[in-house]
């Protein structure tokens, strides 16, 4: 029995020859850069020919020719978080169109992403979306140094030095207290981000800013250990711990620093015998997917998650094609979300 013999790789000129024209016409049918410059017709009958052959492009010899590998990196600090699988959307949307690949890697701790920036590079990745940013990163002077094109997406450099794509956070706080103002509440604590990730901060901050605004102040800040279920739990303990100790009131109402806090907060509060809203409302951020169906539905930001990633993945091509400015943030709107988590409380 004779041992089956491999196929045989369909070359750019075997398509050539199949369909009638030059191999160079049938290069620039199929890059998604210059096929602008061929008629529909020979578009057509290049695409129809190569799709019968069975034609894949060599990307390791383009890449020789050319220096791109048309590949992205994309950085995130947590794939089980439900705001980046709408980010990541939006990059790939946004990587097709010009018939890029899209290379995720999860980078939970922030000492480790410098390596996997160098692997990339080896890689030959053309550029970088990096959604794990913390402040005052040393990753981003590397980048700058290895001369990589690089944005950043949901967080930004507070030095200015890589152009992002962000919410803004401080209108986003301001949305939640005032809701809660109009709702009658008065003591407000915050279950804050992390203040080594520049959202952390600019939540903190415009949180804090809301109140001063309307002459109050915060009745209560727990920080987080990260954005997650379970660092929500711990914060909403040690908040509620602070009023155990003193005799002042407790809160009335909580904004979280995020939706997955804000889940934890609400198993705390539930175990401690507090109803929500009767007795403390409370509010999310970022709208992730199934917080309508939690008891009670939360009150949240919701942000437009998929144009972040499509809007980062357009300045970065921007960048890889010469066209882009100098450096510059983009702000996305946020929407306050009103739910059952929040209710009017009865004047003391």
């Amino acid at each position: 029995m004779t041992a089956a013999q491999p196929l045989q790789r369909v070359t750019i000129r075997d398509v050539a020859q199949a369909a009638g024209v030059h191999v160079s016409t049938v290069s620039r049918a199929l890059d998604p850069a210059r096929r602008a410059l061929i008629s529909a017709e020979v578009l057509q009958s290049v695409e129809a020919t190569a799709l019968r052959l069975g034609y894949r492009p060599n990307r390791a010899a383009s890449a020789l020719r050319t220096g791109r590998t048309h590949t992205i990196g994309v950085l995130v600090p947590d794939m089980t978080n439900a705001v980046f699988p709408p980010i990541l959307q939006g990059i790939e949307a946004s990587a097709a169109a010009r018939g890029y690949f899209v290379l995720v890697v999860h980078v939970a701790e922030a000492s480790l992403a410098q390596a996997v920036v160098e692997r990339l590079v080896a890689q030959r990745v053309d550029g970088l979306v990096l959604a794990n940013a913390t402040r005052d990163d040393p990753l981003i002077g590397y980048l700058q140094r290895a001369g990589l094109h690089a944005v950043l997406v949901n967080r930004a450099d507070e030095a200015g030095r890589l152009s992002a794509v962000v919410g803004d956070d401080r209108l986003a706080m301001k949305l939640a207290v005032d809701h809660l103002v109009r709702e009658n509440h008065r003591r407000i604590a915050h279950l804050a981000g992390p203040q080594n990730v520049p959202t952390g901060v600019a939540r903190r901050q415009g949180f804090e800013q809301a109140l001063q605004d309307r002459g109050m102040a915060p009745s209560g800040i727990a920080e987080c250990t990260g954005y997650s279920r379970e660092a929500g739990r711990e914060a909403m303990t040690a908040l509620l711990r602070q009023f155990e100790a003193h005799p002042q009131e407790p809160p009335d109402a909580v904004v979280c620093c995020n939706d997955l806090v804000a889940l934890g907060a609400y198993d705390v509060l539930r175990a401690a015998g507090l109803r929500i809203p009767a007795d403390i409302s409370v509010t999310g951020h970022n709208d992730m997917p199934l917080v309508d169906m939690v008891d009670p539905p939360l009150t949240t930001i919701r942000l437009p998650h998929r144009e972040f990633g499509w809007r980062a993945a357009e300045l970065l091509f921007d960048a890889l094609g010469g066209t882009a400015g100098s450096v510059s943030t983009v702000v996305l709107r946020p929407e306050l979300v009103v739910r059952a988590s929040t209710g009017v409380r009865a004047p003391d």
